[in-house]
């Protein structure tokens, strides 16, 4: 199209007189115009049919691209016009083999593909459009990547446009990637840490988490490429590099579905015979609890004779996982505990000593005890 209209404007226009390269010039822009309104109001009707449909990509699709599209146009315009400019005016601002005009369409169709991978990335973590949506943690690091890659090869591109060799670039960068990897390896084993963190999600951003192996202990805040910033409980931050999560162990409590009541329980040798309905009044207690899951594992049984007590354990889970509604469920249970026992006319056991004195002969004795050293002889 291009090379015709320059074919055109050689030809024919040197013969019209001095207005006919403005009349084209105007008809260039009068035609933009239209460009622009028709495609906009095809898009916005494509854009409401895509919306009533259950397909998930073709609005994010219509999005990443309807906007390169209207920009497309007018510097399609923009070029005629310098043509038309350089043919009457004798102004040289672009070659005819200049790689500028191509450069640009790259970027274009490398501006739509980035818009796209933005819109897959919402996509991918709403509830509502994905019936598993994803971690965003990971969606972004993903996306990240993604686009570094596109970037690299859109710059490669661009500079074999411009006439540079990139078989020499790719023989140097694999030559320097070697000498680079020996001299920056902790910064990839955190680059790769990172990804693995991405890849496997152990843990994402918002999860308390902490390891028997380090003392790591907190509420995730970031994670990046090279370290992951944890929040500890006493509010200052932990910024852990990304490579020691590989050696580790990672524990991640927020994951968890119940939290569990594992708690001893004491009373007197002197109410042994009010144990059994002790234990089954708080059996009962427990299943009837709004708050214990009764799906879970639920035991209540005499389980030791202690130096002064005997003992009986409750082994139960609470339906929530928040931390301070679970201790306000047990301080209820333990508190039933204690009025079942009481009800039963039982106590619950303190640490006591019993001494028992063997029985002896009564001591006899002539004279009184006290001031037997000072009786005179008889």
């Amino acid at each position: 199209m291009i090379e015709l209209l320059n074919q055109l404007l050689t030809e024919y226009l040197p013969s019209y007189d001095a207005s006919a390269w403005m009349i084209l010039s105007v008809a260039i822009c009068v035609a933009a115009v239209v460009a622009d309104i028709v495609t906009r109001v095809l898009l916005g009707q494509l854009m409401g049919q895509a919306e009533k449909t259950k397909m998930l990509w073709d609005d994010v699709i219509l999005n990443a691209f309807s906007r390169p599209l209207l920009f497309l146009i007018w510097l399609s315009a923009g070029y005629w016009l310098v043509q038309i400019f350089q043919a009457h005016l004798s102004i040289q601002v672009l070659d005819d083999d200049s790689p500028l005009p191509r450069s640009v369409l790259i970027i274009i169709i490398a501006w739509s593909f980035f818009r796209f991978l933005n819109g897959i990335e919402e996509v991918l973590v709403m509830p509502d459009r994905m019936v598993k949506p994803m971690d965003p943690t990971t969606v972004g690091a993903l996306g990240r990547l993604v686009r570094l890659i596109l970037l690299v090869i859109i710059i490669m591109i661009v500079m074999q446009n411009y006439g540079y060799s990139i078989s020499g670039i790719l023989a140097f960068g694999g030559i320097g990637g070697i000498a680079v990897g020996f001299a920056a390896k902790d910064i990839l084993a955190n680059f790769f840490g990172g990804l693995m963190i991405y890849l496997d999600r152990p843990f994402k951003v918002g999860d308390w988490i902490r390891s028997p192996d380090k003392q790591i202990e907190g509420t995730v805040e970031d994670i990046g490429w090279r370290q992951t910033r944890i929040r500890t409980f006493d509010k200052r931050p932990l910024y852990v590099p990304n490579a020691t999560f590989a050696n580790i162990s990672v524990e991640n409590p927020s994951r968890m579905t119940n939290r569990r009541i594992y708690e001893y329980v004491g009373v007197r040798y002197d109410d042994s015979a009010q144990l059994t309905g002790i234990i089954a009044g708080v059996k009962s207690m427990l299943l009837a609890h709004p708050e214990i899951d009764t799906k879970q594992t639920l035991i209540v049984n005499f389980d030791r004779f202690g130096p002064s007590s005997l003992d009986f354990f409750i082994y139960t889970f609470t339906k929530t996982t928040n931390w301070i509604r679970f201790h306000e469920i047990k301080q209820d249970v333990m508190v039933n505990v204690m009025n079942i026992i009481e009800k039963n006319g039982a106590s619950i056991a303190f640490p006591t000593t019993t001494v028992h004195l063997a029985s002896q002969p009564p001591f006899a004795m002539d004279e009184p005890a006290l001031g037997k050293e000072f009786a005179e002889p008889r």
